[in-house]
């Protein structure tokens, strides 16, 4: 389901596979109890442009590859982040108009689009599925997908989740039913705190949050490599701000510098590592971790990327997650970033 054919942005020939997308934070943040949103201002070049892009982003991801690689500066816009601990949030957001773009996996988003949050799919992301996973207690009787049968399994962040399908992909895998499970949703700072403390026995999560449990001493059972997860994901634009000339504009621009970015973080590994540390205060091992796992891609939303995540959206309906089930193909807008 890599697709590794097509070109972007109009100014590449080849695709990158990078390593881009690993999400920071602290541990204090990671084991806070609260959710919390927030913008803060990037520099720009002081033009005095009207447009202002107000850039959605989950756990300073996409904020900590922009200010490491410095691919931001300099915009003829103004540029306001919007931060959140998940997607759901994030889309809450876009759909207030508080965020113009967006940044999630595959099922968060067609989660979005079933609530019928205006935004359209303006680029596709690629990595190798390794960042999410389900993570049991080092001594936890769970040896294998099988053995969760009759267990409850911890989803985060919300109904929806890339974690979710990886739980209803291997349960489908194993002969097992989505009812053989007991599904709790917590956010992930919320899940954190509880499997740190042994409240929780079984845990299906993602980024930093997966490095940090199997950090503390948390057991792999299984994650989304070997096609478990499609691996894609997306960055959205609201209909709103595609509506706009200016900002649709600023919003190419930001794709383009974010080619540049997932460009250097390709060259720069460890220096990209080092800012994820620095910045974020994650360790030295978990900032690696992060880096080794996301290897990742910037694409145009073509039609092998449209089938995949369709499929996805096609699994999630089956066992009652998604409804209504959002045709992909309906909510893409593929003039930003061309084959």
């Amino acid at each position: 389901m890599n697709d590794r054919n097509g070109t972007h942005l109009m100014t590449r020939t080849t695709p990158r596979t990078v390593r881009a997308l690993g999400a920071a934070l602290s541990l204090a943040a990671l084991l806070a109890t609260t959710a919390c949103g927030g913008s803060s201002e990037a520099a720009s070049d002081g033009s005095g442009s009207s447009v202002t892009l107000t850039i959605g982003d989950q756990a300073k991801n996409l904020q900590t590859l922009f200010n490491a690689s410095g691919a931001l500066k300099g915009t003829s816009y103004k540029v306001k982040w919007a931060e959140f601990e998940g997607a759901a949030p994030l889309f809450q957001a876009v759909q207030a108009g508080a965020a113009d773009t967006s940044y999630a996996a595959d099922l968060p988003t067609l989660q979005a689009l079933s609530g019928g949050v205006p935004v359209k799919a303006v680029g596709a992301l690629h990595n190798d599925g390794t960042h999410t996973g389900i993570v049991v207690r080092g001594d936890s009787s769970v040896r294998s997908v099988k053995d969760l049968k009759g267990k409850k399994v911890v989803v985060s962040s919300a109904k929806g989740s890339i974690a979710e399908y990886l739980l209803a992909h291997v349960l489908e895998q194993a002969g097992l039913s989505y009812d053989d499970v007991r599904v709790q949703y917590l956010l992930p700072t919320d899940a954190q705190a509880a499997f740190t403390s042994g409240k929780i026995e079984v845990w299906a999560t993602f980024g930093v949050y997966k490095a940090v449990a199997e950090q503390q001493g948390g057991r792999l059972l299984v994650n989304g490599a070997d096609g478990r997860v499609s691996g894609y994901g997306f960055i959205g634009a609201s209909e709103k701000a595609l509506a706009d000339r200016g900002k649709k504009a600023a919003i190419a621009d930001y794709l383009r510098r974010l080619d540049e970015a997932l460009a250097w973080s390709q060259k720069n590994p460890d220096d990209y590592a080092k800012a994820i540390q620095q910045n974020n205060g994650a360790s030295a091992e978990i900032a690696k971790t992060l880096v080794s796992q996301s290897n990742s891609e910037l694409l145009p939303v073509n039609s092998q990327v449209v089938e995949a995540v369709q499929r996805v959206g096609d699994t999630m309906h089956g066992i009652g997650v998604l409804t209504p089930n959002p045709t992909v193909a309906d909510h893409v807008d593929t003039s930003l970033i061309k084959e």
